[in-house]
């Protein structure tokens, strides 16, 4: 549905070349919830601008629902044409709402309709029917300034869904939330995509978001996408950094036990309802320690990481990590960071 291909953006600052795109291939499949996370200045809002064409690529395509929009961008009359007509099938939830503060909760919804000259009684009958789907019908006739945060962030979702797009972007729609807001906006985003067939890609700097509402993630830094999947894959896939940030299980200590094996275990699915620890410590007689665990629900299904550590070397272990891994668990070895020389003044 969003293909991009050696996507690239550069920017004239003070007579230097600032690069916030460098070469960015994503691919969105029709109907997922897609989210792209990283710090702040990783070329996040850039890319997310690009896949609209409110920024202009430097070089690279973007292609949305089968339509190449880079082609059609300054390409005469008729192509400018063809680009504000694919333009309409893309909504965007952004940051900062984006309201206009002398129109009512309706009339902000109606806004698109009017620009594309829907008459008045279709325009009604629409915003009446999207701030019905958002939960927001008793505060048609109010104004902005007497909405919440988060009823604010539900009138520009409204308000991008007045097209009827495909495709839905959004742009740090939660950051400016309290928590227990986010988590409402996210799940409306979600049962939304849900209901409604959209493909929806989204950016964040959180890693709950990712968690609560995506289906695939990209990392991106320095204007590179350095890691992307679905996230069922990349739970799966060995040092995915993704996979780590989503489920921290913290630093490992230095120090412990030199005659020991540390593993990191990930489990999802059917795995996860499985008591895997308490098996091996019966079948095998091990004395395991459990070193940390992040447990999550993504999509209807538990997942997570787990670190244990085993007495003995990993020689030792070989059989238990044997075990652990037919019963269709991902299963890694930590090495322990080295401590370093014991200095005269730390003895």
């Amino acid at each position: 549905m969003i293909t991009t291909a050696d996507l690239t953006k550069v920017y004239r600052v003070r007579g230097r070349d600032v690069v916030a795109l460098d070469g960015v291939d994503l691919h969105v499949r029709e109907g997922e919830v897609y989210g792209v996370v990283g710090t702040s200045g990783a070329g996040k809002s850039t890319l997310i601008r690009c896949v609209n064409m409110l920024e202009r690529p430097t070089s690279g395509t973007v292609t949305v629902d089968g339509q190449e929009l880079t082609r059609l961008a300054g390409r005469g009359p008729r192509a400018g044409r063809e680009l504000r007509a694919a333009r309409r099938r893309i909504g965007m939830v952004f940051q900062h709402f984006n309201l206009l503060a002398s129109r009512t909760v309706r009339e902000n919804v109606e806004l698109p309709l009017e620009i594309i000259g829907l008459d008045r009684t279709d325009r009604r009958r629409k915003a009446a029917e999207l701030l019905d789907l958002v939960g927001l019908t008793d505060k048609a006739a109010a104004y902005p300034a007497q909405l919440s945060g988060g009823q604010k962030q539900r009138v520009g979702i409204a308000r991008a869904l007045a097209g009827d797009p495909k495709v839905l972007l959004s742009d740090e729609a939660t950051s400016a939330l309290d928590p227990e807001t986010t988590r409402s906006i996210l799940a409306l985003l979600r049962d939304l995509g849900r209901e409604l067939g959209l493909t929806v890609l989204l950016i964040t700097h959180e890693m709950d978001v990712i968690k609560s509402v995506c289906d695939s993630a990209a990392l991106m830094r320095h204007g590179k996408v350095v890691e992307s999947g679905r996230l069922s894959d990349l739970l799966a896939t060995p040092g995915s950094e993704l996979a780590r940030e989503l489920f921290p299980l913290g630093d490992l200590p230095t120090g412990g036990s030199p005659a020991a094996t540390v593993l990191e275990i990930t489990f999802q699915g059917d795995t996860a309802a499985q008591p895997f620890i308490s098996q091996l410590a019966r079948t095998y007689h091990v004395d395991l320690n459990i070193l940390g665990a992040a447990v999550e629900t993504i999509g209807g299904r538990q997942v997570g990481r787990m670190r244990v550590e085993l007495p003995g070397s990993f020689e030792d272990n070989v059989v238990p990590v044997g075990y652990l891994r037919e019963q269709g668990l991902q299963v890694d070895v930590a090495e322990r960071p080295a401590t370093g020389p014991r200095t005269e003044e730390a003895a």
